[in-house]
């Protein structure tokens, strides 16, 4: 109920909260000093309408003291102020708004809580004294019994400011960035308990001695007030000290070591679990951190598996949702390439070798494609097409496909199997998306240029070439290759043909395979 009227207060009083939220703190300490009044006066028992000047007094000083306060902490909520003014605030003035509204009660108390207390109490305990005719004795007592209302009342407008700023705080903290760098600026419960508990028993030992005691008129009076501050004071200290001791073993400890398995976790260690403690709300909230650990943990088993069959790249965007529903047009590099005589070589050998022996050539040959920024598309059969600027764009998507099919045919060439492979390369725009249907999609590229490159590679045997590339990839390369021109080529399904060229045997020339002009996909 408190909460739904708060809100209520803040949205129909908007950039005016500022005002709801001094008359909220002030009245709660007004009130406190009107009561305290009332309560030290059973000490003397002096005539109304003198309890009524001083109670004039105590809340006039008190809500002037108050207000200051509050005022002054509105130079804190010029930042504040900005965010909301702002259409489309940065994450960093979202993030400095809100540590702003989180710490803006607190820091307003911890600047000026003593001058606050001297303002409300020198005022009240003067007039007191002169009014009541207490003496300085009497205004010694009166200054101790007053420092225990004015706590209480500054533990009580504090708590009642952090209530009237929490609509503000959750407006911000919708849209806080979630990577925020976050550092505790607030109260600790374990301190929360030692400030308010002493506050609360001593100011009801008082009450009570008060109201209960009986009144004594002159000296008397002031050695009884003292008396039940001290005892009442000693009381709610070592009340404070073992409810704080207890709420640490049953509140603050589970509530750490959840913290603490929080870290690992941030630290991508899904093997963290909190010890459920107690069948209570903190034993639920240890449970359901275990239970979203084991869930991380089993996410995390799926992205490894799915890195098994899918670029890890793609894997990536697919898991971040940056991927787009309709594709996108882009300007591509790709990569076909064969298995030479693998037929001839399959009717010979045990299936089980001829798997064995295609991992293994798989096993040299994604690595390179990987290596030069690009992503294996779909395997197929003895053969792979690899794809250079989709997910992520490069301007040097030619030169990276090219490198990479001449490392790729040298190192098979190489290896131990004894086969060799032929690659083409063709550059084009080409639409990159998921693609599929039934619940099934794969990341891929479709377009003419696809079709090319695939008719290249096979133009390999044409010529005699291990590698072919077309001209519009030749005129896309933005380092120098030594290139061989091998006329036009007819291709199928193409009505014209196709000016092609061979790489100058050799090794690649040296490449950077990465570096910042990679970039994202729109």
């Amino acid at each position: 109920m408190l909460e739904r009227l708060v809100g209520l207060l803040y949205r129909a009083s908007g950039r005016r909260y500022r005002y709801v939220v001094l008359v909220g703190e002030a009245a709660s300490a007004v009130l406190v000093a009107a009561v305290s009044v009332v309560v030290v006066s059973t000490y003397y028992d002096p005539p109304w309408r003198d309890v009524v000047l001083v109670g004039a007094v105590g809340v006039l000083a008190t809500a002037v003291a108050v207000s200051c306060s509050v005022w002054w902490g509105g130079r804190d909520a010029a930042v504040i102020d900005r965010w909301k003014a702002t259409a489309m605030p940065t994450p960093r003035e979202t993030a400095a708004a809100w540590r702003v509204a989180t710490t803006f009660t607190l820091r307003q108390y911890r600047r000026l809580s003593v001058l606050v207390g001297a303002a409300s109490i020198v005022p009240t305990v003067a007039a007191a004294t002169v009014v009541w005719d207490l003496g300085w004795s009497g205004a010694g007592a009166l200054v101790l019994a007053a420092v225990i209302p004015g706590f209480y009342g500054t533990v009580l407008s504090f708590s009642v400011g952090e209530i009237l700023v929490r609509p503000l705080v959750e407006e911000i903290a919708a849209e806080l960035p979630d990577d925020l760098a976050f550092v505790p600026h607030g109260l600790s419960l374990a301190r929360r308990l030692r400030l308010s508990v002493p506050a609360y028993t001593t100011t009801t030992g008082v009450v009570v001695a008060g109201l209960l005691g009986g009144s004594t008129d002159g000296p008397d009076g002031s050695g009884r007030l003292v008396l039940t501050v001290v005892v009442s004071l000693a009381v709610g200290l070592f009340l404070s000290l073992e409810l704080t001791n207890l709420l640490t073993v049953s509140i603050t400890r589970p509530l750490g070591q959840v913290r603490a398995q929080l870290a690992r976790v941030r630290d991508e260690d899904y093997a963290a679990r909190a010890p459920v403690l107690s069948s209570d709300e903190l034993g639920e909230l240890a449970h359901d951190f275990n239970r979203m650990a084991r869930g991380l943990a089993e996410r995390e088993e799926l992205r490894n598996a799915f890195g098994t069959y899918v670029d890890k790249e793609v894997v990536r965007l697919i898991l971040s949702g940056q991927v787009p529903a309709a594709g996108v047009e882009v300007d591509v590099s790709i990569l076909f390439c064969d298995v030479r005589g693998f037929t001839a070589y399959a009717e010979r050998a045990e299936a089980t070798e001829v798997v064995a022996t295609l991992n293994a050539l798989f096993a040299e040959i994604v690595p390179v494609v990987e290596a030069y920024g690009g992503h294996v598309d779909k395997f197929l059969g003895d053969g792979l097409m690899a794809v250079f600027g989709a997910p992520e764009r490069q301007l040097d998507h030619a030169d990276r496909a090219v490198d990479a099919a001449r490392m790729i045919v040298d190192a098979v060439d190489l290896g131990v199997s004894g086969l060799r492979v032929a690659a083409g390369v063709n550059s084009g725009r080409v639409v990159a998306g998921p693609l599929g249907g039934a619940g099934r999609l794969n990341f891929s590229v479709i377009g003419d240029a696809v079709n090319v490159a695939a008719r290249v590679e096979a133009a390999t045997r044409d010529t005699g070439d291990d590698l072919l590339i077309t001209a519009a990839t030749r005129d896309l390369l933005t380092r120098p290759q030594p290139l061989v021109a091998r006329g036009l080529v007819a291709l199928k399904g193409k009505s014209e043909p196709v000016e092609v060229f061979a790489p100058v045997a050799g090794r690649p020339l040296p490449t950077e395979v990465a570096g910042p002009r990679e970039q994202p996909v729109d």
